[in-house]
């Protein structure tokens, strides 16, 4: 791997005291209409608002069947005593699940689905594999909310993602509303980089996957942020999912109602994007959290 010490970085982060925001040197979409199955329009709205809605893109049995696994998995009490398993900050409740793709066979399957590949491949013009997979639960009345921030940038800080080529996929597993802590965009904040303040602690990830403190950017960006584009919060049907890119800042509230959300969670990476030595000068986050095998992903045939 290439010394961090010695290489450009054109997105640094957390090595200053002060903010700073600056432009985004990378594409937002890297491939064209006759890629894939998304249309010129769907495209165009990727491009400029840094994510998009395709409804129940699943039917309605599928995303049941995911959710009775989700259910299966977080009562198993190995599977929520491993280090895979991350847990809420205030109790026990499982929080997420990371290695899905590769450890559940109803979610390595679902990982290969051409429905969700077509679309990520064509987003990033090439090839893809997965960076991380899990399932995040937020559960009704007590389930945390989680800061805002830019995927990116912890992505390219600890895990040594080079560019933004990367694209992120929720998979709805129960119905989003705007009130039970659903994921929060702001549309358009994909275009600029925001710099964060703080020196990375070691393992930071033992902690950040619960509550986010480093990485985490400053209100005058987010205020300036929301003022230049508007929060969205795409409300869906189990069977929806959400693609947005790694670069967009996006978050959730808590969710104090009755009503849990669910939802299983893909990153698919660009072969072309491959991990490299961590540019935040760290030890690399464990395989289960930044996958560095680079294998491209090769079509299932759905469920």
């Amino acid at each position: 791997m290439t010394d961090a010490a010695t290489r450009a970085d054109d997105y640094p982060s957390r090595v200053s005291g002060d903010p700073a925001r600056s432009t985004r040197l990378d594409p937002v979409v890297h491939g064209s209409p006759g890629d894939g199955p998304l249309s010129p329009g769907a495209l165009a709205s990727f491009e400029r608002d840094g994510f998009l809605v395709c409804e129940e893109l699943l039917d309605p049995d599928e995303a049941a069947s995911l959710l009775a696994d989700v259910r299966r998995l977080t009562t198993d009490p190995g599977v929520a005593a491993s280090e895979r398993s991350i847990v809420e900050p205030n109790g026990g409740a499982v929080r997420s699940i990371f290695d899905v793709h590769r450890r559940d066979p109803s979610f390595v399957a679902l990982a290969v689905d051409p429905r969700l590949l077509g679309i990520a491949r064509q987003l990033m013009g090439s090839d893809v594999y997965v960076h991380q997979s899990r399932v995040n639960l937020k559960p009704g009345f007590r389930g945390q909310e989680f800061y805002w921030h830019s995927d990116f940038e912890t992505w390219h800080v600890e895990d040594g993602m080079p560019r933004m080529r990367a694209v992120s996929c929720s998979v709805l597993l129960t119905e989003n509303h705007a009130w039970n802590g659903p994921l929060m965009l702001i549309a358009g904040s994909h275009r600029w980089y925001v710099a964060c303040v703080g020196e990375t602690p070691d393992d930071h990830y033992q902690q950040s996957l619960r509550k986010q403190e480093y990485g985490v950017p400053d209100d005058a960006s987010l205020t300036r942020l929301t003022e230049e584009g508007s929060i969205e919060v795409p409300t869906g049907a189990p069977g929806s999912v959400v693609f947005f890119d790694c670069n967009v800042m996006h978050g959730s509230n808590g969710n104090i109602t009755p009503h849990p959300r669910s939802n299983a969670f893909f990153v698919y990476n660009s072969v072309e994007n491959a991990l490299v030595e961590p540019f935040g000068g760290r030890a690399p986050r464990p395989e289960f959290v930044a996958s560095r095998d680079f294998s491209p992903v090769a079509s299932g045939g759905g469920r």
